[in-house]
């Protein structure tokens, strides 16, 4: 058996979804990363309590969709583990794209936030774009390994970091806590707020709705 993995490269489509609109009155706008079997128009409802007319939320869309068993609801991934730094360019395009799209004011509150597998894509898009931002928000993820804090030299000084996560987060033991935990002051230094919350791996919608 003789067998051969090409590439290709050819144009595609995606779907990702906003709350609110982005007026004069917008005071925040948020990028929002969801997790491993989300869909992005479901993840928006943990950001229905903040003010319709201050905040504006834009949520991308995972590109691989799966059902989910035993009831086959429809979820999404990211990225896996095979092809990884394909899978990543073209998810960088795709956030280019959608930025192209929502042509998101200089001035304004910029927020990203990215909640567990969303952490990793999240935080490569802004290493690759250099893309500034007033809050970067780590809610019960990873933080890839090949980031060095020299990465985020770009950013701006009054940036704030907060790391958010569950005490009994079923995905993440106390090790791994105490990993990401030294490593986000590794890259970010006294920037970090560390907000822990007696939880599981859930969103906490009320340190949501603290951050702006």
């Amino acid at each position: 058996m003789n067998s051969e993995e090409k590439e290709i490269s050819y144009k595609t489509s995606n779907s990702y979804s906003s709350l609110n609109k982005l007026t004069e009155h917008t005071k925040n706008v948020w990028f929002v990363c969801h997790g491993m079997g989300y869909l992005s128009r479901y993840f928006l409802k943990y950001f229905k309590s903040l003010n319709p007319k201050e905040n504006y939320v834009i949520a991308p869309q995972a590109p691989s969709k799966y059902y989910i068993q035993p009831k086959m609801y429809v979820g999404a991934n990211w990225l896996t583990r095979d092809n990884t730094e394909a899978g990543t360019r073209n998810i960088m395009n795709y956030f280019d794209a959608v930025f192209e799209n929502e042509k998101i004011p200089s001035n304004i509150n910029f927020i990203v936030f990215g909640y567990s597998q969303g952490v990793s894509v999240a935080m490569r898009y802004m290493v690759r774009r250099q893309l500034q931002c007033s809050q970067l928000v780590l809610h019960s993820g990873g933080i890839p390994k090949e980031l060095t804090a020299e990465d985020f030299n770009y950013l701006n000084s009054d940036t704030k970091i907060k790391l958010i996560y569950g005490t009994n987060d079923e995905y993440l033991d106390e090790a791994r806590i105490q990993v990401e935990t030294e490593r986000v002051y590794e890259l970010f230094g006294d920037r970090v707020t560390i907000l822990p919350f007696e939880g599981k791996h859930v969103v906490n919608v009320d340190y949501i709705n603290e951050l702006v």
